[in-house]
């Protein structure tokens, strides 16, 4: 697409239609001949869309239809539509045009490359464990799994394909996953947050918005907001947030609770507002093992890869002094450090070493073996959902949805599911299979020998053991009857 045509071409419509107020941005002192024209229709035949237009600053800007959804005859999802060239997709390269700041800092976050996990083992589950090849389509006449269209997809965005009439493919819309994959090119959607055609902030502040895609097994944040002291606040305060207010700024307009968008994305008093939701955190805790987000970044190569997480550490703090004092702040923030920590050093560092020596006796097929599952589960869901329950301050899903799971599974399933391995490979007759078992072997010694994990051999040491034991004489003393 060329964007300066298609920038020239608003510019003409804009110009047409009336002049523009001075110093009022793109504010007309009418709709455009185009953009009255849907209106008239949709105003009928789409009283919704109509209406949540009628309560958009769009709307009252005289930013019509046509300024958002015109195209120029050589993009791929143009077609013509009662004599206007159009486009269904709105991209970000199209909200760009007016909102070129917003888009910018978007285009640099992880929201814009969400995508990008097409291919990855977490898709693999959607199409391949889960899925089939049964739902086929003009741009998938081979098929494509109905569990990955209706499921990841629609968080993730996936690439929006289109027919030869111009009109996208239904395997592939509609989608507003957050980062979608546009026919000219861009990634994301900005209805993802703000959902059309109302566009409204308020909306986007709210948990809720951001709990369609944050929740779950694996990423429970809007769970673990609303059972967190500020999801309980925020509830309780909700007619004090003055959500729908232009400026919006924590401790000046609203200090009654933060929102995800508070934290996250909205104005301090010492930051602007942000649309790259990563320069306020300093752990990136998807991965098995978390790792700083500038280091995530750079696999991604965006340009925020050169901010620090001690950076984005500080911008976070900034937000936590509207309400807590440096003390409180600073305890958070080291409990936070010591669950990391705990987890990595406990479970995921020896419990990854143990699964990459496992391999060599495993089927080839990636959750082809029970054990695929139990790992996958112990980092993926049971170790993300107590690192970020620990992020957001909720000990329920650190603890019971999370630390407890992970040692559960750990030791109840994984190490015996390695033993098992071990047991039926160490008297193989292939060579190979042999040593890889008796590395394993010698691998799960050593990690139950640690002082992590000697409990489980009952070799926890004598002063440890007389301290437990006190402590428990101490509570059957004060509990019994």
């Amino acid at each position: 697409m060329n964007t300066w045509t298609k920038q020239i071409l608003l510019c003409a419509v804009l110009a047409l239609a009336a002049p523009l107020q001075p110093h009022a941005g793109f504010t007309l002192k009418a709709l455009s001949r185009e953009s009255q024209a849907c209106v008239d229709c949709h105003k009928k035949e789409s009283a919704a869309l109509y209406n949540q237009w009628g309560a958009s600053k769009h709307f009252r800007a005289n930013v019509g239809c046509y300024e958002c959804h015109m195209a120029l005859t050589n993009e791929p999802d143009a077609y013509v539509h009662y004599g206007q060239t159009i486009s269904t997709i709105v991209t970000p390269k199209d909200c760009g045009r007016c909102h070129e700041q917003e888009v910018g800092e978007f285009n640099a976050s992880h929201h814009a490359k969400a995508g990008r996990i097409l291919g990855s083992l977490d898709n693999v589950l959607a199409e391949v464990v889960e899925g089939n090849h049964g739902f086929k389509t003009a741009s998938f006449p081979k098929g494509v799994s109905a569990a990955a269209v209706n499921g990841c997809w629609q968080c993730h965005g996936v690439e929006v394909k289109i027919m030869a009439n111009g009109k996208p493919d239904p395997a592939s819309w509609p989608n507003t996953g957050i980062g979608r994959i546009n026919p000219d090119g861009s990634e994301g959607s900005c209805a993802a947050c703000h959902s059309r055609h109302e566009f409204s902030a308020a909306q986007a502040r709210t948990p809720d918005t951001c709990g369609k895609c944050h929740m779950g097994p694996d990423h429970p944040q809007i769970e673990i907001y609303n059972e967190s002291k500020h999801g309980i606040a925020y509830r309780a305060n909700v007619d004090k947030m003055k959500l729908d207010n232009s400026k919006w700024i924590v401790g000046e307009d609203y200090s009654a609770a933060p929102t995800c968008a508070t934290c996250h994305m909205s104005a301090t008093r010492n930051q602007k507002v942000t649309h790259d939701v990563g320069l306020r955190i300093s752990w990136n805790n998807r991965p098995e093992i978390s790792v700083r987000p500038e280091i995530s970044d750079a696999k991604l190569n965006l340009a925020t890869k050169d901010i620090p997480w001690q950076t984005r550490r500080t911008n976070m703090v900034d937000i936590c002094l509207n309400c807590h004092n440096p003390v409180f702040v600073d305890g958070f923030y080291q409990q936070y450090d010591g669950l990391i920590e705990l987890y990595h050093d406990k479970f995921a560092k020896p419990g990854l070493a143990l699964y990459q020596a496992a391999k060599p006796l495993l089927k080839p097929v990636q959750f082809s073996n029970p054990i695929d599952f139990t790992w996958y589960e112990i980092w993926h869901h049971e170790g993300r959902r107590a690192r970020h329950g620990v992020s957001m301050m909720g000990p329920d899903y650190t603890h019971w949805h999370g630390t407890y799971e992970v040692a559960k599974h750990f030791y109840s399933k994984y190490i015996p599911e390695l033993e098992e391995l071990v047991e039926k490979n160490k008297a193989s007759a292939d060579p190979a299979r042999k040593q890889a078992a008796e590395k394993l072997e010698k691998l799960v010694e050593e990690t139950l020998n640690h002082s992590d994990h000697a409990w489980y051999l009952n070799k926890m040491s004598p002063e440890e053991k007389a301290q437990r034991d006190q402590q428990r004489q101490e509570f059957q003393k004060r509990y019994s009857k």
